[in-house]
């Protein structure tokens, strides 16, 4: 998570409605429409049903009381309006209590193609509709459950396993290959370097490498986990993670597969 951010994020008022600009709502407007045609053929069909029932708006930033009203039919989950940048127990408290995080600001048209802070779009467009899914969403309530109970270093790893299923998660939907991560789904560049680049390594998902494999938030990513099927996170559920990440530690990391980030020189 970065530690500092230019952004702010919107507070409120009182009826609990956010006042967006012309031009933030001209931003999500031009995000959505932009993503839309990219992500048909490529998402998985539950991410597509997901679209449908929020049945988010494209003229103007949704209020998080219209998207809880469905998450609340579906799932029982809800979004909780955070500042831009939360700390990891704060996170995790959040997802144990199905809350899920959203930071109430939207990118600048100079970040228009990437940002690396998680803004309303990125939380709302490429994870709520997923959130509508008993799968997806027991994952990331047991997820979070067991990231609050965890020791720091113990989260370090848990991290991963977030990163490479709700955020960079591909899974086979029959004979096709679809992605489900929000990560993917919310970046244009990525959705077609996920599906079609012949860079990156794309493996099936086996927890215990899962654990074990470094990533970087600020790269096209180098190695993709594929599920078998949006359900398979329900066995993940079943699994014991805590003993994975036991055994994650003693076998240690594999080296990374991109370079180290560089670094800022001194003033």
């Amino acid at each position: 998570m970065s530690k500092s951010t230019q952004y702010m994020s919107r507070q409120p008022d009182e009826q609990g409605i956010i006042h967006w600009s012309a031009e933030e709502n001209a931003v999500w407007h031009d995000l959505v429409a932009r993503q839309m045609d990219i992500i048909r053929g490529r998402a998985c069909d539950e991410f597509m049903h997901g679209l449908d029932l929020l049945n988010l708006p494209n003229d103007r930033i949704p209020q998080l009381h219209e998207v809880n009203e469905v998450l609340a039919k579906t799932t029982g989950w809800q979004v909780a309006q955070v500042p831009a940048l939360i700390n990891f127990d704060e996170f995790f408290r959040l997802l144990a209590n199905k809350q899920f995080p959203v930071a109430t600001f939207i990118r600048t048209r100079e970040e228009f193609d990437y940002l690396q802070e998680p803004d309303i779009f990125h939380e709302i467009f490429g994870h709520c509709p997923l959130l509508t899914n008993p799968a997806f969403a027991h994952f990331t309530h047991t997820y979070g459950k067991l990231g609050y109970a965890a020791s720091k270093q113990d989260r370090v790893f848990l991290a991963r396993l977030y990163w490479f299923t709700v955020e960079f998660g591909l899974l086979r939907q029959g004979d096709d290959l679809r992605i489900y991560g929000g990560g993917i789904l919310s970046s244009p560049g990525e959705t077609l370097y996920a599906m079609e680049s012949d860079k990156p390594e794309r493996h099936e998902l086996d927890p215990l490498e899962v654990l074990r494999t470094p990533y970087r938030i600020d790269i096209m990513q180098p190695v993709y986990f594929i599920l078998n099927g949006l359900d398979g996170l329900f066995d993940l559920t079943k699994l014991d993670m805590m003993a994975l990440v036991e055994k994650a530690k003693e076998l240690g990391l594999h080296a990374p597969k991109f370079p180290p980030k560089p670094q800022k020189m001194a003033s």
